[in-house]
């Protein structure tokens, strides 16, 4: 009996994803709950686990491939006998290429099956090298590279000696080259929400600059105990989480939204802190964070970060923020204009502490100073509103202490 594999939901308003690696073959035997896809949606990566133990039988979209939510991707049979050995599967039954033939489409790498396609080349004409018989991108590049002078099946050089990366589609001097890339859902997601939130919003941006003397003091006090402790070191973020939180509760219109004619307040701070993720920016969001101690907040980022790094962050961890964080001078930025993650109404815009003169007590001195930035929507947020904000992140920030005093 054969059981469909089928494109599961994967949050609120996505109806379809990026189909990415199979992890199984044609012929594979699988076990209930067994990893056999990866699939990319516009907010994250996921795995598609098998929903029956058997034998992959048909693969029905290719990496690359767009499927939507609920479509059939694949089949198992639960009486079937795995037909694959080593790794390697055995011809399909319609099959007619020699034993010699290149690897099937399921061990083409997303990667490479754009390559392929801007290429104009066919997943027989490349000799694959990756794990597992996979086909890779840099097979691809090499096989393009060696075209012009070996209009014949590649010879099977080892893989020590082929062309590094960077030097496979080097080009003569004066050549001018272009390359097309279809974006992925989650740039395209991203691309979607930064014009909805320039044209639905009036974003303002107010800008003030912080000592941050007084916290990098008291972190390298309390550096080796907390570490000790917790397992973690003690960061910058989690000062500048709690002090958004203490500014987010004295002024509660910059952690609310409009809904239709309707502007709704939160009791709650459900804090998004931008990161840098493997396949674009993702805002995972720390729920309940003014309940959070220092300790809480330094994990969950902690985490957050390795997991958006392999794609592994599921979509309720990136959805519902009242406000967001973005740190822009982990990058080196100076000074930037953050822009609000609809249909939230503010973000402040961390940057990067340089030393600068300023004038304490009627002399210069050196100070390491940090510029702050907050985008707020107008339509709710009066810009008093939004600069006493920005003034009181600074003030505890500048005087840490009052965060732990409250007041």
């Amino acid at each position: 009996m054969s059981v469909e594999v089928k494109v599961p939901p994967v949050g609120d308003s996505i109806s379809e994803v990026t189909i990415g690696e199979w992890r199984k073959k044609v012929g594979d035997a699988v076990a209930l709950d067994e990893n056999v896809v990866e699939i990319e949606s516009e907010k994250a990566t996921f795995d598609v686990p098998a929903t029956a133990k058997g034998v992959i039988t048909q693969i029905l979209k290719q990496p690359g491939d767009v499927a939507a939510v609920g479509e059939t991707i694949a089949l198992i049979d639960e009486s079937a006998v795995p037909t694959t050995t080593n790794g390697t599967p055995s011809a399909p039954p319609a099959a007619s290429p020699p034993p010699a033939a290149a690897p099937a489409h399921s061990h083409v790498m997303p990667a490479a099956a754009r390559a392929l396609h801007e290429a104009g080349l066919q997943a027989s004409q490349v000799e694959a090298t990756g794990p597992g018989g996979r086909l890779l991108k840099e097979d691809v590049q090499r096989q393009t590279a060696a075209k012009p002078a070996a209009p014949a099946p590649a010879p099977a050089p080892a893989v020590e000696s082929r062309p590094a990366p960077t030097t496979v589609l080097a080009k003569s001097a004066g050549e001018r080259s272009e390359r097309r890339q279809v974006m992925s859902p989650i740039r395209k997601r991203i691309a979607q929400r930064l014009v909805e939130a320039q044209h639905n919003a009036a974003l303002l941006t107010t800008f003030n600059e912080v000592d941050m003397s007084a916290v990098m003091s008291l972190r390298k006090q309390y550096q080796d105990q907390f570490t000790e402790k917790y397992g973690i070191k003690l960061g910058f973020m989690s000062f500048f989480v709690k002090a958004a939180i203490e500014a987010l509760q004295a002024y509660p219109a910059i952690n609310a939204e409009i809904q239709g004619n309707e502007i709704v307040y939160h009791d709650y701070c459900d804090v998004g802190i931008a990161i840098g993720g493997g396949k674009g920016l993702v805002v995972p969001v720390l729920r309940n964070a003014e309940r959070m101690t220092f300790a809480d907040i330094e994990l969950a980022i902690s985490d957050f970060g390795k997991r958006a790094q392999v794609g592994k962050l599921s979509p309720a961890e990136l959805t519902g923020g009242t406000f967001t964080i973005s740190n822009g001078g982990v990058y080196g930025s100076m000074l930037s204009t953050p822009i609000v993650n609809p249909p939230q109404s503010g973000v402040l815009g961390m940057h990067a502490i340089q030393e600068r003169p300023v004038v304490k007590d009627g002399q210069i001195v050196a100070r390491p100073m940090m510029f702050l930035a907050l985008t707020y929507d107008h339509r709710i947020v009066d810009g008093r509103e939004g600069v006493t904000f920005l003034k009181r992140i600074k003030d505890c920030i500048e005087n840490p202490v009052r965060l732990l005093l409250e007041v």
